[in-house]
C-alpha cells in the first residue's frame, strides 16, 4: 500500500488549479495508485491529487462501497440541493453544514483514456463536488455562508 501524506491548509498546492492530465504514462499510473491506496485509510470519502502534492487533474472515491477515481473530472449535472455536514482532510479538525446539489455528475477519463461518467446522490454526491472543487483550487470552507465560515476560521485559528 502506497499511503501519502496529506497537505494541509496552508500548502500552496491546495490553492494552485490543477493542471490537466496530458501525459498517460507509468508516474500517472504510480499517482492513480497512491490515491486509490491513501483514499481507502478508514473514515475517508475522497482525495484530490493536490491534496497529495500533485498538480495532476485527479481524483479517487471511496462511498459507499464505491470506489474509483476519475482523472480530468468536470461536472456536468447538478441538480435538486442537499445541506449537510462536510469536513476535509487538508481542514483537519473542523467541520461545517455546507449546501450542495443533491445529485452530481462528473466526468472525465481512466487510465486508458477511456470516458468515465459517475453519478451520485447524497454523500457521493458531495463528494464528487467537493474533489472536483479540490482540482480547482477551492476549499469546502471558502463558499460557506458567512457567519458559519467566521465561526469556522476562529476555530482554525484557535486549532494553530
Amino acid at each position: 500500500m502506497a499511503e501519502r501524506p496529506l497537505r494541509l491548509l496552508g500548502d500552496p498546492v491546495l490553492r494552485t488549479p490543477c493542471d490537466p492530465v496530458v501525459r498517460f504514462d507509468d508516474a500517472l499510473v504510480r499517482l492513480v495508485t497512491d490515491l486509490l491506496d491513501t483514499v481507502q485509510v478508514p473514515g475517508r470519502a475522497g482525495l484530490a491529487a493536490n491534496q497529495i502534492g500533485s498538480g495532476l487533474a485527479v481524483f479517487a472515491y471511496n462511498v459507499d462501497n464505491q470506489l474509483g477515481y476519475v482523472i480530468n473530472p468536470r461536472v456536468t449535472e447538478l441538480s435538486g440541493g442537499q445541506e449537510g455536514p462536510e469536513a476535509c482532510l487538508s481542514v483537519p479538525g473542523v467541520s461545517a453544514t455546507r449546501q450542495r446539489a443533491a445529485l452530481a455528475t462528473v466526468e472525465g477519463v481512466d487510465l486508458g483514456q477511456q470516458p468515465v461518467r459517475v453519478t451520485g446522490t447524497g454523500e457521493l454526491a458531495r463528494c464528487l463536488q467537493h474533489e472536483t472543487d479540490h482540482l480547482r483550487g477551492e476549499l469546502f470552507i471558502d463558499r460557506l455562508d458567512p457567519p458559519v465560515r467566521g465561526a469556522v476560521m476562529r476555530k482554525i485559528a484557535n486549532l494553530a
